[in-house]
C-alpha cells in the first residue's frame, strides 16, 4: 500500500512540479520525476513529515521534484 501512495502522490507532485517550472514532459517522466522527487522530499523533510503530518511530505514531494526539474535542465540531456 505504501508504493501505490508514493506513486499516487509522486504523480501529483511531480504534475505540480512540471507545471511551476513550465517544463513540457510525458506522463512517465512526470511520474518517475514526482516519485524521485518525493523520495528526495522526503528525506530532506523528514521532520517536518514527523511533525504536521502528510501535508508536509506532499510540500516536500513538490519541492523534491523541483529541485530534479532543476537539475535535470542544468545537467540532463540536451
Amino acid at each position: 500500500m505504501p508504493i501505490i501512495a508514493l506513486l499516487i502522490i509522486g504523480a501529483a507532485a511531480g504534475f505540480i512540479a512540471t507545471r511551476a517550472m513550465r517544463m513540457q514532459t510525458d506522463v512517465i517522466t512526470t511520474v518517475a520525476l514526482g516519485v524521485i522527487g518525493a523520495l528526495i522530499g522526503g528525506l530532506l523533510l523528514r521532520f517536518l513529515l514527523i511533525i504536521t503530518g502528510w501535508m508536509a511530505g506532499f510540500v516536500g514531494a513538490v519541492l523534491g521534484a523541483m529541485l530534479l526539474i532543476a537539475l535535470w535542465r542544468r545537467y540532463g540531456p540536451r
